[in-house]
């Protein structure tokens, strides 16, 4: 679930992004920066839930539109707003590919594991003890 971690700091920073780059009077960009983030945020916290855990790749969908409009919505050179619009994109479309188990070892690897401890266990439990010297 590090990934959605990463993913809600990523809203933070679209939260506080039109204060830093100082958008002014340009409201698109507050209303999509604005609206990203509680997406993001949502959709991030969501898939916490077991019956949501798919609500990540929602996340997608919306770093396609901050990367959409950061680059046809200002002209060249695009503004630092625009720039940090794609980026931000980039970055949480990386994320929401990532799984929310992905730090955890594949079902594969896990079953082989757990059937190796038993096996480990039942030849312990059929070596017999040596009789003790008292």
């Amino acid at each position: 679930m590090w990934a959605r971690v990463v993913e809600v700091m990523l809203a933070c920073w679209l939260a506080v992004s039109p204060f830093i780059f100082r958008h002014g009077s340009r409201t698109e960009f507050w209303v999509s920066d604005l609206g990203c983030a509680a997406l993001v945020m949502t959709l991030a916290l969501a898939s916490f839930w077991h019956p949501m855990r798919y609500a990540h790749v929602g996340i997608a969908v919306v770093a396609m539109w901050l990367m959409a409009f950061g680059y046809f919505r200002c002209g060249s050179p695009p503004p630092a707003a625009a720039q940090n619009d794609i980026l931000t994109g980039l970055l949480l479309l990386m994320f929401a590919i990532v799984p929310n188990d992905a730090s955890q070892p594949p079902t594969a690897w896990k079953r082989a594991r757990e059937s190796a401890i038993a096996g480990d266990l039942d030849a312990a439990a059929s070596i017999q003890r040596p009789a003790s010297d008292s």
